[in-house]
């Protein structure tokens, strides 16, 4: 089952796309988009997480924005404001647990480009998000200003790509550093051969079906590891 639901966000509202789990339960999990907002393939995204036995809600941080065009999808990332992404995950986090049909004892997070970046962030917002993946995360750390030690206690996992600089990129090593310096754990994986955005199977360029299964199955292993 899927629809569109609107949470509370720090005294305002926000929308999302949930979906859950044919067996109508399971642990929670946030799908956080790329740059071009919530699209058609991010929902597909938390339709497949639902599948895998997840309830996936995807917020719309753009809230009510979405474009195909790269220049105004650069306009829009670069407009995004933090503290407004900041209380829409922490949102996020708090209707997922708030939800019967949520099972486990934390919520997770996964995001992509943008969202990679958002998803690793999420776990420094909000005490709840105790699980975190960033698909080759593309947004400066300097943007979010992370919290690093309320990683303490948490998992992260980093798919990086080889044309982002694969696991070796500056901004992968600082977030490795400071996630296992507060005493977080963090796996990092590299995908030789893959463009930027290889999971998005909406853009052919780029995808990489290989390696997008590989990161896929990582990824749903991971999140249930460590929420149930």
């Amino acid at each position: 089952m899927s629809e569109m639901v609107t949470f509370a966000s720090n005294g305002g509202t926000a929308d999302g796309y949930l979906a859950v789990p044919s067996s109508g339960s399971g642990p929670g999990v946030i799908v956080v988009q790329e740059w071009w907002g919530l699209v058609g393939h991010i929902k597909s995204v938390a339709d497949r997480f639902a599948q895998a036995g997840f309830v996936a809600l995807a917020p719309d941080f753009y809230h009510g924005t979405a474009t195909t065009e790269p220049d105004d999808a650069m306009r829009l990332m670069m407009g995004l404001a933090m503290d407004q992404a900041s209380k829409d995950l922490a949102g996020a986090a708090a209707y997922l647990s708030g939800l019967d049909a949520v099972e486990g004892p934390g919520i997770g997070a996964v995001g992509f480009c943008m969202g990679g970046s958002l998803a690793l962030w999420s776990a420094t917002v909000a005490e709840n998000i105790q699980a975190a993946v960033g698909f080759y995360p593309a947004v400066p750390w300097e943007r979010m200003d992370p919290t690093w030690p309320s990683y303490a206690g948490k998992s992260a996992m980093i798919h990086c790509s080889e044309e982002d600089g694969t696991s070796a990129a500056p901004g992968i090593q600082t977030a490795v550093s400071a996630i296992e310096g507060a005493d977080g754990s963090v796996q990092v994986f590299d995908y030789p051969g893959t463009h930027h955005a290889f999971f998005n199977d909406d853009r052919p360029e780029v995808y990489a079906a290989a390696a997008s299964a590989q990161a896929w199955d990582r990824t749903v292993a991971f999140l249930h590891e460590q929420l149930g």
